[in-house]
Order: structure tokens, then C-alpha cells, then sequence
């Protein structure tokens, strides 16, 4: 294995705030991957390994040192005792993998998570799965998000998907004084697992969808549950209530914000401004947002609770659900200090983290 591992920790300067960043070419497979622990200070870095296509191994790098520092915030706003990191690996632009290429990855990536020691556990996220990280597991212990057949606790998609409903909830009564869904027009950008399980809830309780994604194969989902369907570069433009960024990250650029046509935005995406001053720019628009690091933490209770010495399912779903007093905190807070949602969720992981 072609590897090089940065140790961040003792650098001062107008360096990046990461404590360690490990880039490696597979000895397998030849893909490039990048693991990043943005802290450990509550613990272990937890968080996902996304499989993507980037223009260049470089932007494959920035997104994983984004996404851990993501995890950071995303793991301490939600009560955990776990760090933040994150894994990337690098496809280029038209890549497909067969079977066997995809085998020989995943066992690249279990080899880089094992020599990290562990300060950083993987688990699925954007492109990998529950069956991706049993491979994983034939080279390290540092995993999680197993199937069940084989001991595991499964994919955290449900969970995910039950802690952003919570925030929306929220989101629905701060910005239109009632938890109503019915009759509520909501847009869902991106059908993945997470963006589908969340438009199927939200139609059976009578909300009036628009969806898109950018696998038109989707749009049977859409029929199937009496969506509208836009293309993905309009969405943002479909008049509504409530828009919802389920897709990858930096949907929430200048121009989207500037065109929307709703009163909040709510979804389990990562990281959805394109850029930091993008929450200035909603609230400027008096659209209320929900910090995507507060609401889609779901998935990473799930996988951080239930591989506890003794985990239960209970005590799980109740800290799920509490995402959304969570999320109404925030929107307190904001209001009172007059600062952006975001500002309040951040510093509110940041005292978490400040007070250890």
C-alpha cells in the first residue's frame, strides 16, 4: 500500500485544524482514498466512507477533510462521545466498478482504517453499504453498519431518516406555528435511500411532493407515490413550503438561495451550503434552515448506540427522536441572539466540546 499520513496535530499556523489526514493508493485496486480525523477529543472518530466521483483525487481530499470536520460538530451536538472523521475514495468522472474491483477497494480501505489504529472507525455512507462494510471488517475491527445476518446492526438509513423527519417537525412549527404535514407542498432533492424513505412517509401522511434525482430510474418512485417530478437543476424553483436536500452536498449555492420559493429547508444532505455565508443569505430571505449536521445525526446514533457493550433499541430511538427538541432549541436560540441557525447550532457542539 502507497500511503502518506499527515499528523496535524503539532502544526500551528494557517493550517487545517484536522488531527490527522491519511491519503493512500490501494495496493489492490490502485484507488486513491483519503481518511480524515478531524478530532477525538470526545473519542473515536466515527463517521461514514463515501464512494463518489470527483473531477480529481485533490477535490476527493477537500471533501473528506469537510465531511470530518462535519462529523465533529454533527457527533457532539448529538450527545456522543465520539469524534469526527471520515473516508473518501476517489473515482474519476465516468468509473464503474465490477464486483471484483469494488472487493479488492473495500479491502484497500480496511487495511487504511486499521493502520490509523483506532482513532477512526468506518461505517457506509454516499455510495457503499452495509454489504461493503463486511468486507471491510475481514481487514479491521474499526467498523460498523454490518448486516444483520451477520451480526451487525444494518444500515442506518431508517434512523437517518427518522431523526430528519423530527427536525422537520420542528421546522414546520417554528415556521408555520403547526407540526401539520398534511397538505404541506414539500420538494425532496435526491431519492436515495435516505431522500426515499422520507418522501414515502411524507406522502402517506398527505403532503403534496415534488421529488427529483439525478437517476431518472427514480421517477417510478415518483409515480408510485403521486409526485410531481422536476429535474434536479429546478427543484429549487418549484413554489412550496418546505424544500428538502437529500442528494450530496453544496446543493445550497448563492443562485439556489437566492431562487427559492419556500419557507424553510430541512433534509438529511451534508454539508448543504456551498458556502458559509449561505446562512446569512436564508435568513436575509426569512427562509428558516435546519443545520443538516443537527438533523441527519440519526444514522450516526444508530451506529454509535447500538454497538454499545449493551445496546438498546429503546434508548436509541428516543435519542433519534430527540433531534427534534434539539433542532427547536436551536431555532430558540437563534432568535433570541439574532444570530443564523447555524452560528447556534455550532456553538452549541462547540461548548459540548469546549467543556472536555
Amino acid at each position: 500500500m502507497s500511503s502518506t499520513l499527515v499528523d496535524l496535530t503539532a502544526t500551528s499556523g494557517d493550517t487545517l485544524e484536522h488531527e490527522t489526514l491519511l491519503v493512500v493508493k490501494g495496493k489492490r485496486s490502485g484507488y486513491t482514498m483519503s481518511l480524515a480525523v478531524h478530532s477525538t477529543k470526545l473519542g473515536p472518530a466515527l463517521g461514514g466512507c463515501r464512494l463518489w466521483t470527483y473531477d480529481s483525487w485533490e477535490e476527493a481530499v477537500s471533501d473528506s477533510l469537510r465531511l470530518a470536520e462535519g462529523m465533529t460538530f454533527k457527533n457532539a451536538a448529538a450527545g456522543l462521545n465520539r469524534g469526527g472523521g471520515k473516508a473518501v475514495i476517489y473515482l474519476p468522472r465516468g468509473t464503474v466498478l465490477d464486483a471484483d474491483t469494488r472487493r479488492d477497494v473495500m479491502l484497500d480501505l480496511g487495511d487504511a482504517v486499521e493502520s490509523l489504529g483506532g482513532a477512526y472507525m468506518t461505517a457506509e455512507d454516499v455510495g457503499t453499504s452495509a454489504e461493503d462494510m463486511a468486507i471491510v471488517a475481514t481487514r479491521t475491527d474499526y467498523v460498523c453498519g454490518l448486516p444483520s445476518a451477520e451480526g451487525g446492526v444494518g444500515e442506518p438509513s431508517d434512523a437517518t431518516a427518522a431523526g430528519v423527519y423530527a427536525g422537520l417537525l420542528a421546522t414546520l412549527d417554528e415556521a408555520f406555528g403547526s407540526r401539520q404535514v398534511a397538505g404541506r407542498r414539500v420538494t425532496v432533492l435526491g431519492l436515495g435511500h435516505v431522500g426515499s424513505i422520507l418522501a414515502t412517509r411524507l406522502a402517506s401522511e398527505g403532503a403534496i411532493l415534488t421529488v427529483t434525482d439525478v437517476n431518472p430510474a427514480k421517477h417510478e418512485l415518483a409515480d408510485t407515490l403521486g409526485a410531481a417530478w422536476v429535474e434536479p437543476g429546478m427543484a429549487h424553483l418549484v413554489d412550496g413550503d418546505v424544500f428538502v436536500p437529500a442528494g450530496v452536498g453544496g446543493a445550497l449555492t448563492s443562485e439556489v438561495i437566492d431562487g427559492l420559493r419556500v419557507k424553510a429547508v430541512v433534509g438529511p444532505a451534508n454539508n448543504q451550503l456551498a458556502e458559509r455565508s449561505g446562512a446569512a443569505r436564508l435568513a436575509a430571505r426569512g427562509i428558516l434552515w435546519a443545520p443538516d449536521f443537527v438533523v441527519n445525526a440519526g444514522g450516526v446514533i444508530f451506529l454509535a448506540m447500538m454497538n454499545e457493550a449493551n445496546p438498546s433499541a429503546a434508548a436509541t430511538r428516543q435519542r433519534v427522536e430527540e433531534i427534534g427538541d434539539t433542532t427547536a432549541r436551536i431555532f430558540r436560540e437563534a432568535n433570541e441572539r439574532g444570530v443564523t441557525t447555524l452560528v447556534a447550532a455550532e456553538e452549541m457542539a462547540a461548548a459540548r466540546l469546549g467543556a472536555i
